[in-house]
């Protein structure tokens, strides 16, 4: 029977398939414990893997605490903000219950996930997004910037389909990154080659 208090952290990749990212279980394969995770320095296959992980276990906590979507909306990870307050709970949550905790750590986490909760719903509040329609965050243009384009709202059809579309995305981004980065590192080592040494030269020219 399957734990429902505890959800997994790392889905295999053969989990994309699952309709909720796999069944709820231990975390027998987190390697240790949790660190803070910086989304923009990840390359592009551990970017996959948090997005994943994450995802998973926001699943779990909106279902087991029953939040609404003006907490958890939907689209959250169209979000940058409720990205990083969600990533942050769920670092927390890790650290929490890792079973060299000690046995006051749970308490704490339900208190900060109280005052979370709160700056969730300022989150979803300032971002517009809802339950069945969603709309990219306002940006403010400031005093010699281009004015910021509108915004729209568009309807939620299909959740798991848009997280699916959105990781893809943003992993071949990254991708496409780190292969510009090291392809300018490549030509770098090219154009600063040290000229072959003098004597090989000599030697084979003159015999």
């Amino acid at each position: 029977m399957n734990d429902t208090t505890t959800p997994p952290d790392r889905p295999e990749p053969e989990e994309w398939e699952d309709e909720d990212f796999g069944p709820v279980g231990p975390d027998d394969d987190v390697p240790g414990p949790p660190r803070p995770v910086n989304w923009n320095l990840l390359l592009a296959h551990d970017l996959e893997q948090e997005w994943l992980a994450l995802n998973r276990w926001v699943e779990w906590v909106r279902r087991e605490y029953a939040l609404p979507a003006s907490v958890i909306p939907p689209l959250w990870h169209r979000h940058p903000a409720l990205k990083w307050e969600l990533s942050a709970l769920h670092l927390h949550w890790l650290a929490a219950y890792d079973p060299e905790q000690d046995a006051s750590a749970a308490i704490g986490w339900h208190r900060d996930f109280a005052a979370a909760r709160q700056r969730l719903r300022d989150w979803v509040a300032a971002s517009g997004t809802r339950l069945d329609r969603d709309r990219p965050d306002r940006q403010a243009a400031w005093p010699g910037e281009p004015p910021a384009p509108p915004v729209e709202d568009t309807p939620i059809t299909n959740r798991r389909e848009d997280f699916v579309a959105f990781v893809i995305e943003r992993v071949a981004r990254r991708k496409a990154a780190e292969d510009a980065f090291f392809a300018r590192l490549d030509n770098a080592d090219l154009d600063t080659d040290p000229d072959p040494d003098p004597d090989m030269g000599a030697d084979s020219e003159g015999g």
